[in-house]
């Protein structure tokens, strides 16, 4: 007797949960993530409302496994492109510049990650929290490196009231990364991070830069020079 494995109902299920995310990208990319409504998304499935309620028990849950999956697609890119780069300065390249094309191929996925808080929605820190923190982690490592290979930063008491509750976290522990280089971390990743949104969200206006490509390299040598103390 054959077993079937993962079994037919099991497989169902999947293929229903992946349409399911497919409709929702859609209405994500048309409606934004504050106007997701599963009712809508039954409608256009051909499901009732009911069934749809037993793969995904509210709109709050299906927002989370969108999360979960943008930020898992984020990292797996940045993770193929940084996987044969050696070097702080190198690494730190790599990861800008996956994050600035992910989020340009992926706007709608960006925006659920990195724009406006959707109303209402508080994410669940054990399920979003690993993934979301998988880029980090590498940017972390880079920090780690330098701590190493440069000299120890001019103390800076403020670094160690701004980062303090971060140098807590479960990640640095066992890491010597000086108070100081952490803040120039945070404070470049800040830098990229409004770069990228000010692109995608086109919050210059559509004309003002006339190749934003290049004004990125700019700003990538700028936030890396921040973290290299130059």
């Amino acid at each position: 007797m054959s077993i079937d494995a993962p079994g037919i109902r099991a497989r169902n299920r999947a293929a229903l949960e992946a349409e399911i995310k497919e409709v929702a990208s859609r209405h994500l990319a048309r409606d934004g993530a504050a106007g997701l409504s599963l009712r809508a998304m039954a409608r256009e499935m051909k499901l009732s409302s009911s069934a749809i309620y037993r793969y995904v028990a509210s709109r709050d849950e299906l927002l989370t496994m969108l999360i979960v999956d943008a930020y898992d697609s984020l990292a797996d890119a940045v993770e193929a492109d940084v996987a044969s780069v050696t070097g702080t300065g190198p690494r730190f390249r790599a990861i800008a510049h996956s994050m600035h094309a992910w989020a340009l191929a992926h706007p709608h996925e960006y925006a659920l990650l990195y724009g406006s808080p959707v109303p209402g929605y508080h994410a669940p820190a054990q399920q979003t929290n690993p993934p979301g923190t998988r880029v980090v982690h590498h940017l972390m490592e880079a920090l780690s490196a330098l701590a190493t290979e440069r000299s120890r930063p001019t103390p800076d008491a403020r670094a160690h009231v701004a980062v303090a509750s971060v140098m807590d976290e479960p990640e640095f522990a066992g890491v010597e990364i000086p108070p100081e280089l952490v803040a120039r971390g945070l404070a470049s990743w800040n830098l990229l991070l409004g770069a990228i949104s000010s692109e995608v969200f086109e919050q210059m206006g559509p004309d003002t830069v006339s190749d934003p490509g290049a004004l990125f390299d700019l700003t990538v040598d700028l936030a890396l020079g921040l973290v290299m103390g130059d």
